[in-house]
């Protein structure tokens, strides 16, 4: 073997490594946990604040990289074919084609990349200084390019997309808690919880209110002892009170302050003036998103408001349990009576009361049932047949078997609900 075509195979190996070192770099970025490596640059990693200095421009590191690539790959690919056809003739250009393919896909792209999306963050840490050096020597290139790609992207670029890249980091956070949770890394009650955060903005305040037929609420005409004996037999600790009629709500009282004044008078509830006690109601519109009120609670250090429609009458009350509880799950004391009316059945089936929000359900059984059409069961049911259906009744859609148990007037109470195996939707 010649000096000189010793020498061009040292140079075509060390091209390939270099390929190598750009295909497995390109991925190990690509790939890498951006929050993984931001807790490392946290601790105080100065190679893993290099690399998100590299991610903050990713269409210059893509640029290096594609740039980097294609210039060993065709150097070595020119060398290997001179070096061929010095030893075979025309025939050593098949010979250079065929043997170099194998060696870049092997050596070049397969290994490479295969050990990058095994250890992302290991390697992404290791190339990051070398292609921090790379970019610098390569950077008048690549500017050239990030120009030109820019302005070809300008034809096609809206605001549109720029809205659904923000839209999409929501996605990819909800996408990979539950691919975590179907690989058994996060726990169902986690994928609710995190899940149930990502939701608050989704969700409008009117779908978890509770509603004005389940209001507890005082009339202030009472007078102070038979009020004193509602507070007293309330689960709850606040209660809106009205005058006149329900929907007149003038204030909201708190037993802690009920307590407080007939303490004051020696326990003599002739002697307390409930209108002093109470606190103005704090009305908010039923289009509020839970996000922003609760953001409101955690502003005016209040835990109950009261949700209006557009004409300013009272549908319900939202309590910032309501909004904790859409993460955390069914918050109980010991004073609270459970009424999830959730009751699973040996066969596979659901018993359900009518009432039960669709969102509570599918938490409750991992079920996927829409939650746009309606707020509970019985909502969505009367929806879908678009009549008011009796008891016997059975209804097939979503892939779910739904039968009418009972019904009280007009109010769907109990309803049996089952999975089918044909997952496809139907109507019946």
């Amino acid at each position: 073997m010649t000096p000189d075509t010793l020498l061009i195979l040292i140079c075509v190996v060390l091209l390939i490594a270099a390929s190598a070192f750009f295909s497995g770099s390109e991925t190990a970025l690509t790939a890498t946990s951006r929050a993984r490596i931001h807790a490392l640059e946290q601790d105080g990693n100065q190679r893993a604040a290099l690399v998100m200095q590299l991610l903050t421009k990713p269409e210059r590191v893509i640029g290096t990289v594609l740039l980097g690539n294609n210039l060993v790959n065709i150097l070595a690919s020119a060398l290997t074919t001179s070096l061929m056809i010095g030893l075979f003739g025309s025939a050593g250009v098949v010979y250079a084609t065929a043997l170099l393919t194998v060696i870049v896909v092997i050596f070049a792209e397969v290994l490479p990349k295969t050990y990058a999306i095994a250890y992302p963050e290991k390697m992404s840490l290791a190339v990051a200084p070398i292609m921090r050096v790379i970019i610098i020597i390569l950077k008048p290139v690549t500017l050239a390019t990030e120009f030109v790609v820019k302005h070809l992207l300008r034809l096609t670029r809206s605001k549109l997309d720029d809205n659904a890249n923000i839209l999409s980091v929501h996605d990819e956070l909800r996408g990979a808690i539950d691919l975590h949770h179907k690989q058994g890394d996060v726990i169902k009650l986690d994928r609710d919880m995190l899940g149930g955060i990502l939701d608050l903005r989704d969700l409008q305040i009117e779908d978890i209110m509770v509603h004005r037929t389940k209001m507890v609420t005082i009339d202030i005409e009472q007078g102070p002892q038979k009020i004193v004996e509602q507070m007293l037999k309330s689960q709850h600790t606040r209660s809106p009170v009205w005058r006149q009629e329900p929907e007149n709500i003038i204030g909201v009282l708190h037993a802690k302050d009920l307590l407080r004044a007939l303490a004051n008078v020696g326990w003599n509830t002739s002697k307390v003036d409930i209108s002093s006690l109470m606190t103005p109601p704090w009305f908010v519109p039923d289009t509020n998103s839970a996000q922003d009120q609760l953001n409101e609670f955690l502003k005016r250090r209040l835990q109950l408001a009261l949700v209006v429609d557009e004409y300013g009458e009272v549908q319900g009350l939202i309590t910032l349990e309501d909004i904790l509880e859409e993460i955390v799950g069914q918050i109980t004391d010991e004073h609270d009576v459970s009424e999830l009316g959730i009751r699973p059945q040996p066969n596979g089936s659901v018993n359900v009361d009518g009432s039960v929000a669709i969102r509570d359900l599918n938490r409750y059984v991992d079920w996927d049932l829409p939650e746009d059409e309606a707020t509970t069961v019985a909502g969505l049911v009367i929806h879908e047949a678009q009549t008011i259906p009796e008891p016997g009744q059975e209804f097939t859609f979503y892939g779910y078997r739904f039968e009418i148990l009972r019904k009280s007037r007009n109010k769907i109470t109990a309803l049996r609900i089952r999975p089918l195996n044909d997952q496809s939707p139907s109507s019946a």
